[in-house]
C-alpha cells in the first residue's frame, strides 16, 4: 500500500499540532529513565567529524547494511548494552540487560522506542502461530533517501556512501522537523538539556564500519547470530535465499528492501511485519518525493520569515538597552546634582 501525499500531510499536521499544542517536554508516565534524561551526547558529533574528513579526502565506499533475522533473537538485550557502551551513553551491568527476559516486571512489558540516551531497543511480541515470544531489535533504519535529511533546512543530515545516515549537532537549530519527517519515529531529542539540546540517533557505528574488519557493536556482541553486516545487495540476495530455502519459516518479504525507497537495515520475520511493530502502510516512495514541494515552502518561509523576527527581536533588545541606559544616566545625574 502506497501512502498518498494527502495522507502524509494529514499525519504530519496531526503530529505537528500535538507538538505545538502540548508543552515542550513530553509528559511520560512514571519516573524518567537515564536514557530519557540523557544529555550531552558526543557520538553523533564524533561520527560526523569522521564522515567530513573522509568526504573531504575523497574516500569512496560501497553500500553496506545489516540483515536482521527475527526468528533467531533470544531477547538478551546485549545489543542494547553494547550500543550504550560504545557510544558512551548511560549504561548498567550487562547482567541486568540479560535478566530482563525472565523478569516479571520487565522492560518487555511495554513497547519501547529510542530515547536521547539509547540508540536501540529490543521489544517483545507474541507469535500468533504458537504463542511463543518474538524479540525485535529496533534502531535507525538508515534510509536510502532519508526523510530527515530532506526536512532539515540547515543540512544537518547526510546519507554516507557506506550506508549510515549521520547527524551534525553543531548546525542543528532544534526545529525537530526531522522527528516529524521520519517514517520510523527514530530521531530522539535531549528534552532535559536546557542549554544545548540536540537530536540523537544510531549511526550504524560509522566510526567502526569505516575501519577494516569492524562491524557495528550490536552485531559483534550478538550471541545468536541475529544480525549480519555486509554489502546491502548481498544481504538482500541472502534474505531471499533464506526465504526460498525455508518454506513456511518466513513471510515472503524482506522489510527494508523497498520500504520508502529502501533502507540499510533489512528484516526477516516469521509473521506479518505489522504484528511485530513495523509500519506496513508507508509505501515504496521515498519520503523526500512526497514532501519536496511542501518542505521547499517551509524552507522559504524560514528564510524569508526569519528576518523580520530577527530584526524585531534586535529592535526590542536595542530599545530595552536604550531605556535602561537612559534610566541609569538619569539616576547618576540626580545623584550628582544632590552633591552640589
Amino acid at each position: 500500500m502506497n501512502i498518498s501525499r494527502r495522507e502524509f500531510f494529514k499525519r504530519t499536521a496531526a503530529i505537528a499540532g500535538a507538538t505545538i499544542i502540548g508543552s515542550g517536554v513530553p509528559v511520560l508516565a512514571g519516573a524518567k529513565t537515564p536514557s530519557e534524561l540523557s544529555k550531552g551526547n558526543t557520538a553523533n558529533a564524533k561520527n560526523w567529524k569522521i564522515w567530513t574528513e573522509r568526504h573531504e579526502a575523497g574516500v569512496h565506499d560501497e553500500r553496506y547494511g545489516v540483515l536482521v533475522d527475527t526468528t533467531l533473537c533470544i531477547g538478551c538485550r546485549r545489543c542494547e548494552w553494547a550500543c550504550n557502551e560504545w557510544n558512551k551513553n548511560a549504561n548498567r551491568p550487562i547482567k541486568e540487560f540479560e535478566a530482563s527476559v525472565n523478569e516479571a516486571n520487565s522492560v518487555f512489558n511495554k513497547i519501547r522506542r529510542m530515547h536521547a540516551g539509547n540508540f536501540t531497543v529490543v521489544n517483545r511480541f507474541k507469535n500468533p502461530r504458537d504463542g511463543n515470544p518474538l524479540y525485535v531489535k529496533r534502531q535507525c533504519m538508515h534510509c536510502e533517501d532519508p526523510g530527515c535529511s530532506s526536512s532539515c533546512f540547515v543540512e544537518a543530515y547526510r546519507k554516507s556512501e557506506k550506508g549510515s545516515v549521520l547527524y551534525n549537532p553543531h548546525v542543528c537549530i532544534g526545529c525537530r522537523y526531522c522527528m516529524l519527517a521520519c517514517p520510523f519515529d527514530v530521531p530522539a531529542y535531549e528534552y532535559h538539556d536546557a542549554l544545548n539540546p540536540q537530536i540523537t540517533k544510531c549511526t550504524m557505528c560509522y566510526d567502526r564500519i569505516t575501519e577494516p574488519g569492524f562491524v557495528p557493536a550490536c552485531v559483534e556482541i550478538c550471541p545468536a547470530g541475529v544480525m549480519r553486516f555486509g554489502k546491502r545487495e548481498d544481504l538482500i540476495n541472502l534474505a531471499h535465499e533464506k526465504i526460498n530455502s525455508n518454506p513456511g519459516k518466513y513471510v515472503d518479504h524482506v522489510y527494508g528492501e523497498h520500504e520508502v525507497g529502501g533502507t540499510s537495515w533489512l528484516y526477516l520475520s516469521p509473521v506479518p511485519f505489522e504484528l511485530i511493530g513495523f509500519k506496513t502502510d508507508i509505501g515504496k516512495t521515498p519520503i523526500p518525493q512526497l514532501t519536496k514541494g511542501y518542505l521547499t515552502m517551509v524552507k522559504m518561509f524560514e528564510i524569508v520569515g526569519a528576518w523580520p523576527l530577527v530584526f524585531g527581536a534586535y529592535y526590542a533588545i536595542s530599545k530595552a538597552r536604550k531605556k535602561t541606559s537612559h534610566e541609569t544616566s538619569s539616576e547618576k545625574g540626580e545623584g550628582h546634582g544632590g552633591k552640589h
